[in-house]
Formats: C-alpha cells, sequence, structure tokens
C-alpha cells in the first residue's frame, strides 16, 4: 500500500496517518514550518523531512539516539546547509558536491540536502523477513540550458531490523549526458572510547588526512596544536581509530579512504562501543568508489561521520574536475546508490569487526 503525502496532512499537532503490524506513521509540523514524519517500530524511531531534502532529521534504536549532536534543537526552513545542520542523513550532490573553491560557484555540498521535494510518499508491505515500511519522494532539478535529473530517494525499514536500508536514484531526463556528484552525509554521534573498523588498509597511502582548514570552519583550540594534530594523524591514520576525549577533532578532520570490498562489491564501517555493540555503515564500493569520513567533536557539535559514501572526493567540483573524479551519466541513464546504516548487537558486531579484518588482509 502507497499512500502519497499531502501538505494539509502536517498541522502542529501530530497525527498518526498509518498503523503497519507494529508500526505507527504520523505526521507533524515543527514550529519552524518544517513538515516531519515520525515513523515508530518495534525497536526504531526515526524521523523524516519529507519536503525538505527528505532528510532522516534523527534515528534512534532501543531508545538511543544515533544523530549527532548540533546546535539545532528542530530544522529549519532554509536552503542554506549551514543554517540547519544537525540531521542523520543529508543527501548531498547531484550537479555538485563538497566545499566550493573561491572559484566555484555552487553551494556547500550542492542542491540536494535541503531540496524542496514536490513528491513524498510512505509505503508498507511484507515480505519472508515480516513487514516493512518505506519513506520515499522525488525532486526535480531543472535549470535550462544546464540540467535536468530527478532525485528519487528511499529509505525502507523491516519490523524487526536495526539497519535502515537507505538508496537514491538518480535519472538523467535530458538527450546529452550530465556530471553527477553524489555523497550520503550519515552524521552518527561518536561514543568516547569507541574505537573505529573499517575494510581499508590502515597506511597514510589508503587513509588520505587532509590538512587544509576550510575557512567556513572556525576551531576553539590553538590553530598551531589542531594543525600538528592533522599532521600526526597524516603520518600515523590509525591515531584516530579511538575516540578518545583528547582528540582535537575540532572543528573538524576529513579524510579520504580506499575501501576494500566484500564479493559482493559492499565495504564495511563500525563504531564499536564499550559495551560491545557497534554503529555501522555498509556501502556499495562501486557505485560510491570514495569513502569520506568527516569527524568534528567541538562544545557545541559531536558528530562522527563514520564513512560518507560518494562518487567522487569532497573538494568541490572544479578540484574534483581537475582530478578527474567527477563522473558522467547518460541521456535517459538512473545512477542508483545503496547503502544500510543502522546498529549491530554485541555478536553481529563481533561477526563484522572479523569480516572487515578478513576483506582488508589482517585476519
Amino acid at each position: 500500500m502507497v499512500i502519497s503525502l499531502q501538505k494539509y496532512f502536517f498541522r502542529e499537532t501530530e497525527k498518526t496517518i498509518l498503523t503497519h503490524g507494529a508500526f505507527e506513521v504520523s505526521a507533524f509540523r515543527y514550529p519552524s514550518g518544517v513538515e516531519a514524519l515520525r515513523v515508530r517500530g518495534k525497536r526504531c524511531e526515526a524521523v523524516f523531512l519529507p519536503y525538505q531534502g527528505q532528510q532522516i532529521w534523527r534515528c534512534a534504536f532501543d531508545g538511543r539516539e544515533l544523530a549527532m549532536k548540533s546546535i539545532f534543537d528542530a530544522p529549519v526552513e532554509t536552503s542554506d546547509y549551514l543554517s540547519t545542520y544537525g540531521g542523520f542523513l543529508l543527501h548531498c550532490g547531484a550537479t555538485a558536491m563538497g566545499v566550493p573553491s573561491k572559484n566555484d560557484t555552487h553551494p556547500l555540498h550542492g542542491e540536494l540536502p535541503n531540496a524542496r521535494y514536490s513528491d513524498a510518499y510512505v509505503e508498507c508491505g511484507e515480505d519472508a523477513s515480516g513487514k516493512w515500511i518505506s519513506v520515499g519522494g522525488s525532486y526535480r532539478h531543472a535549470v535550462a540550458f544546464n540540467h535536468d535529473y530527478v532525485a528519487s530517494p528511499r529509505v525502507t525499514l523491516g519490523e524487526n531490523a536495526t539497519l535502515l536500508e537507505i538508496e537514491m536514484n538518480i535519472k538523467n531526463q535530458k538527450r546529452t549526458e550530465m556530471e553527477l556528484m553524489y555523497l550520503a552525509h550519515i552524521n552518527f554521534r561518536p561514543c568516547n572510547d569507541a574505537t573505529l573498523a573499517y575494510s581499508a588498509d590502515y597506511a597514510s597511502e589508503s587513509v588520505e588526512i587532509e590538512t587544509n582548514v576550510p575557512s567556513h570552519l572556525k576551531s576553539s583550540s590553538p590553530i598551531e596544536d589542531y594543525k600538528a594534530f592533522l599532521h600526526r594523524l597524516r603520518d600515523n591514520p590509525a591515531l584516530h581509530h579511538t575516540m578518545g576525549k583528547e582528540m582535537l577533532f575540532d572543528p573538524e578532520v576529513v579524510m579520504k579512504i580506499k575501501y576494500k570490498t566484500d564479493a559482493d562489491g559492499f565495504a564495511h564501517s563500525i563504531q564499536l562501543r564499550p559495551d560491545g555493540s557497534a554503529d555501522y555503515v555498509c556501502h556499495d564500493a562501486v557505485a560510491m568508489d570514495t569513502g569520506v569520513r568527516w569527524i568534528s567533536r567541538t562544545p557545541d557539535q559531536d558528530a562522527l561521520g563514520l564513512v560518507l559514501p560518494a562518487n567522487a572526493g569532497k573538494e568541490g567540483y572544479l578540484r574534483e574536475k581537475a582530478l578527474g573524479s567527477v563522473k558522467t551519466l547518460g541521456p535517459g541513464k538512473t545512477a542508483r546508490f545503496c547503502m544500510r546504516a543502522g546498529v549491530l548487537n554485541e555478536s553481529e558486531a563481533r561477526e563484522m569487526k572479523q569480516k572487515i579484518d578478513k576483506i582488508a588482509g589482517r585476519a
């Protein structure tokens, strides 16, 4: 069953619009005017912004919030990236992506993060694994003589699952090819004393630390100490594998990771928590061949981009174009980007750690 969402569903008073087994979906509007869907299941509660970027604003499993800490308690109705930044998942791109240089004309991370979707829906069904709920929509970006594509994201949650199945489909509607840059900005909340593991070599050749500080970021630490920390990480990336309070992730640390994949072409990343459970991302490293990691731990925000799966680097359009990393999509063709994100219990986390080490050649 598919419910096509309508703007009048969303009022200041939250109202249930669908129940499906243990699932309950309710609609409401934040005081800022942003429409939101709350999906509750047996183990998950997630808040989606169906018309603003199809963001996942909040996501909790078993009562634990996964989304980053930020200065924003609620989303703001704006297209400016940093004026409403704090969600668990933001789609980035697609005509350009990353941090623009002084000569770039695109906004930070492109037009998709806060794009105004014209259509949104909730779908429910049942398969061999049980009941499921999906949230999706479509956004057309059309600029005469330049761009014409449709972005169609979809997020599915199974009733017994602790992982979100996330996909983004981008269709080029032009009769000529288009350049395509895409990144999924997945923002977990770091856990003190947690450790990171991922299916890549841990040497500097495979984990490239960004040592330049973007001008839009300000550090509360002495800049000399911060730069020295970045250079230590550049020489020994494994230093960042423990989420210690003393680590200078202020304002941020950004790196590009060359992932190794399993037999199906998927790469794996975990934040292994002290209680043995883990936060987890699995992504299609064929379609998204660049893994960006972003960590920011400041007095006002706390975020771990365990991996931001992407099909290009995050240096902005002109720089990535010069590096030859900007992909193209043929006329009428659709690009599909798939990933899973959520939590693993203790036994699942232990098995995943073993799998990661095996893929990376450490086992």
